[in-house]
């Protein structure tokens, strides 16, 4: 048995580290007891700082709200007994408190705290395993009233109200080896605890391995409580007065940061729909699809809660191959053409939101990323029915040319705002779009269509939400072994245009047959004709725009006239012919624009993945360790 630094390597294993944590791995079984890919810890990475950021935030809403309630109590407080007899009864009873040691200001926070409750809160899970030997234990009023609320409980030595910060409970679904939930249990400050669920034995007892390592299993029990002295007669009066000291209790043990859960991961997560026992963050990250799981998630998440998921099944999602596994999948055709990673991610998207909208709930996409031979989003989740009814506007599907790639959107539905003539009031009414928005042929290169989605089509990443993540990064660099590519993809996703979808002007070069403009000419064009342009994180080289894809080749009809190409080598019914055949409707500007630079083109930035080990990819699928119905629990941790 080996010894590396304090921890105690038996044989047969290894230490696998990563940032904060540090996990066996059996030397010899090539990862059939539970998956790893060390490839993943980028994922990882970028899953602790978002999940930290959006508990952060969080927590000052909520901070900020109790504040509110508590200032208006007060103010409430301070405007009672206006009339001569309540002065007259106010001021001598804050002069009898203030002779006993009391303080008026300060109990009306007290009150203010025992009374006030925040109902826009996501619930706290209340399960037995959910208590905090920690954290403060409610006081209760003489009127049976907790003196305590869920933001603030009082403080006995000055009698005023203090927020504590707000705790969250984590759930992940697929653990396998417990190297995600260990690291969130060590590295995000206000996780309570983290739930690691797998459905493989094999991967449960490396869990247990691995979390005890790490010092975040349940404590040893405490000793039962010793018997009470013997009695004393204490002579008075010539009675025999007996005293008797309580006897000491057991203190109460402290539950484990990290607990195990051997099970079906829906199993689990249906247990947690109800209302009451909701946890505030769920991770999905299977190895491929996270479909199965997704209708379960939405369901025990708060509100304001974070779903997190991965999907690995990028020859599902982002090509042509599987259109009928992509639909039983995820409900949406997929797109055959250089956005397909894009594509890929408003498909996840599209799932999410329909199976959030059919328990009343709908979602707000925080930072969705495609990565490698993965996507992976941060969804937060939240539950109002008129929210519901926005979802089929942002919700479309797509007609894509088989030659150019050009895309026409036909969005599902449409919000109508109606005045009323006589209040003035504004109604919101949702209709159904009309369509197609294209005929049976492309109108740029009389190529075929096809259709793709439906999709999710609205925002993809909420700006400030990533703003404040690359901020914690920046401040955190030495957190993160990913840190530099960190900070390149979030730079790019934070500036990164809200449009559908993205083009390379290498492609479209290729389909005029001439020399490609730089990515530089090409935004100075699009910047002269009025149009806004960004980088995409999905792909290399590629360009967004809120130009149409018929003003972007008019910019390169432009280009070819000063790059001239040989006509009479191109086919009469190639696409190219048709782009050939039609006239600029505007003479391109490519000099320098000054809003060409931007800041991820500024700064060097690692945005794509260098190659880190040969035939580096998703890695192989681990092993059953036991007779199950199915292995939901081999994930990429």
């Amino acid at each position: 048995m080996a010894t590396t630094e304090s921890i105690t390597v038996p044989e047969g294993f290894v230490v696998h580290r990563e940032n904060s944590a540090h996990i066996l791995l059996p030397a010899t079984d090539g990862g059939k007891e539970a998956f790893l890919n060390p490839v993943q810890e980028f994922n990882r990475d970028l899953s602790v700082a978002s999940i930290r950021v959006w508990s952060e935030e969080a927590d000052r809403a909520k901070e900020a709200r109790w504040k509110a309630k508590l200032e208006a109590k007060n103010k409430s407080n301070g405007t009672e007994g206006k009339g001569r007899r309540g002065k007259k009864r106010k001021v001598n009873e804050e002069s009898e408190n203030v002779a006993n040691g009391e303080h008026p200001v300060e109990d009306a926070k007290e009150n203010e705290a025992s009374s006030s409750k925040i109902v826009e809160e996501p619930a706290q899970a209340e399960d037995a395993m959910a208590v905090d030997a920690g954290e403060p234990a409610p006081k209760v009023n003489s009127d049976d009233t907790l003196a305590t609320t869920e933001a603030g409980v009082l403080d006995e030595t000055k009698k005023t109200p203090k927020y504590y910060p707000q705790k969250f409970v984590l759930l992940e679904a697929l653990s396998a080896t417990g190297l995600r939930s260990i690291r969130y249990a060590k590295e995000i400050p206000l996780v309570k605890y983290v739930i690691a669920n797998d459905l493989s034995a094999s991967a449960v007892d490396a869990i247990k391995r691995n979390v005890d390592i790490n010092g975040l299993g349940a404590p040893a029990e405490a000793p039962p409580p010793i018997d009470p002295p013997p009695s004393t007669d204490a002579v008075g009066d010539g009675k025999a007065e007996v005293e008797v000291q309580d006897a000491p209790k057991r203190k109460q043990v402290p539950k484990a940061k990290v607990q195990i859960n051997e099970g079906d991961a829906c199993s689990l997560m249906y247990s947690h729909r109800p209302e009451k026992l909701r946890v505030d963050c769920v991770d999905l990250d299977p190895y491929g699809t996270a479909a199965p799981f997704i209708d379960a998630a939405v369901q025990c998440v708060s509100d304001g809660g974070l779903l997190c998921v991965t999907c690995t099944d990028m020859s599902v999602l982002a090509t042509n191959n599987y259109p009928e596994k992509c639909f039983s999948n995820y409900g949406g055709i997929p797109v055959k053409a250089e956005y397909c990673h894009e594509a890929a991610l408003r498909l996840v998207l599209h799932t999410i939101s329909t199976s959030a909208g059919r328990y009343g709930r709908y979602i707000h996409p925080l930072v969705s990323l495609s990565i490698d031979f993965y996507v992976r989003l941060f969804v937060r989740i939240n539950s109002a029915p008129i929210e519901v009814k926005r979802a089929a506007s942002k919700t479309s599907t797509y007609y894509v040319c088989s030659g150019c790639q050009s895309s026409y959107e036909q969005p599902l539905g449409k919000i109508v705002e109606k005045t009323s003539e006589k209040s003035g009031q504004v109604n919101l009414l949702y209709r159904q779009r009309a369509g197609p928005p294209v005929g049976d042929k492309c109108p740029e290169c009389e190529s075929v269509l096809h259709v793709a989605g439906p999709m999710w089509s609205g925002p993809i990443h909420d700006v400030d939400f990533v703003s404040k993540v690359l901020e914690h990064v920046d401040g955190n660099t030495g957190n993160y072994g990913t840190a530099t590519r960190m900070k390149g993809m979030l730079t790019v996703a934070k500036e990164e245009l809200q449009t559908p979808f993205y083009f390379t002007p290498s492609r479209i070069a290729g389909l005029f047959h001439t020399i490609s403009p730089s990515l530089e000419e090409v935004s100075n064009a699009l910047l002269h004709a009025g149009h806004s342009v960004s980088r995409s994180h999905a792909l290399a080289g590629s360009l967004k725009t809120t130009a149409t894809r018929q003003d972007v080749h008019d910019i390169f009809r432009s280009w070819v006239k000063s790059h001239p190409v040989k006509q009479e080598k191109i086919s009469s019914t190639s696409p190219s012919h048709f782009l050939h055949a039609k006239e600029p409707r505007f003479e391109a500007n490519f000099s320098h624009h000054p809003q060409t630079a931007t800041h991820s083109s500024k700064v060097k930035l690692v945005r794509y993945q260098q190659n880190p080990t040969s035939h580096w990819g998703p890695g192989t699928k681990a092993a059953s360790g036991a007779k199950r119905k199915r292995g939901d629990g081999e994930d990429k941790s």
